[in-house]
């Protein structure tokens, strides 16, 4: 077992998420490279959270809220409202461009919930980009004793998810009563992890909490005891077959292919988000 403690992350205009994935320790779990826990964040105004238009290549994007409201606009015209258990899955591939900015909304008074990065395998790299929105009530669910599962994306106990994937693995948001104890079966071929978003558990004998990850050995099942009402995040699939390269907000199996991104964000080569002038520029560092 590997356990993680998540990174505050300071994503500038005085927000903060929990970064938790990549570490030193994992830079991976199956192919889900990057884990971002944002909130909860009070919304007041709808300008709290503003990312302006930045760049991705040779990865795909998830967005899953647990409260508030994201719009979501890309440079292949997709403007999306994204609210709570909807999933915003947005393909890179070969190169995309996006923003997300908060929004006021009556029923939400925080925003809170979790973006995650999927490392495309190597020949969809450069696949063409797309994106994909999802209404709640077309995720599969799966209940057990004390806990319910509604699966984001993949492939788990039987189940499979609308969202298009392009290799073997699951996502998924656990609700768990205090006391449950939760084993979920994990093809012997895959890795699996577990993050915790709101409550507290035992995993295989070590408290996490909220911002922590307890990633399990290849091939074992998933299992915890909920020390209290608590939601988790379940992720995992099959490794990926070559490393990644990660540079801000680039992924790819080649350092040539991101000097490339970098250099065709420089120049503004990228295709523009429709009606969005500002954009945010290239790191320095």
């Amino acid at each position: 077992m590997r356990y993680l403690i998540a990174k505050k992350k300071d994503l500038g205009d005085g927000f903060s998420v929990r970064r938790v994935l990549p570490q030193i320790e994992a830079r991976s779990v199956g192919p889900f490279v990057f884990v971002d826990h944002m909130g909860p964040f009070p919304i007041k105004t709808g300008t709290e959270l503003v990312v302006r238009p930045h760049p991705h290549i040779g990865l795909a994007t998830v967005t899953y809220l647990y409260d508030g409201v994201i719009t979501h606009r890309d440079s292949i015209g997709k403007v999306e409202d994204i609210r709570p258990f909807e999933v915003n899955w947005m393909t890179a591939g070969s190169g995309i461009v996006h923003s997300e900015r908060s929004k006021l909304d009556p029923e939400f008074t925080f925003l809170e919930g979790i973006q995650v990065w999927v490392a495309l395998p190597k020949e969809f790299e450069e696949t063409s980009p797309e994106f994909f929105h999802h209404e709640r009530e077309a995720l599969p669910t799966v209940s057990g004793g004390g806990w319910e599962l509604r699966l984001i994306a993949g492939s788990f106990m039987g189940e499979v998810s609308p969202v298009k994937v392009y290799s073997p693995l699951f996502y998924a948001d656990l609700e768990v009563e205090a006391g449950a104890e939760v084993e979920l079966p994990v093809p012997s071929e895959q890795e699996a992890g577990i993050y915790v978003a709101r409550g507290k558990a035992d995993a295989e004998g070590k408290i996490i909490s909220v911002g922590d990850m307890a990633i399990y050995p290849k091939g074992g099942a998933v299992k915890f005891r909920a020390e209290e009402t608590s939601r988790i995040v379940l992720l995992g699939g099959t490794p990926l077959s070559t490393p990644r390269h990660m540079y801000w907000n680039f992924v790819s199996s080649s350092l040539e292919r991101i000097e490339q991104a970098k250099i065709d964000w420089k120049e503004d080569r990228f295709a523009h988000v429709p009606g969005e002038t500002e954009r945010i520029p290239l790191p320095e560092h």
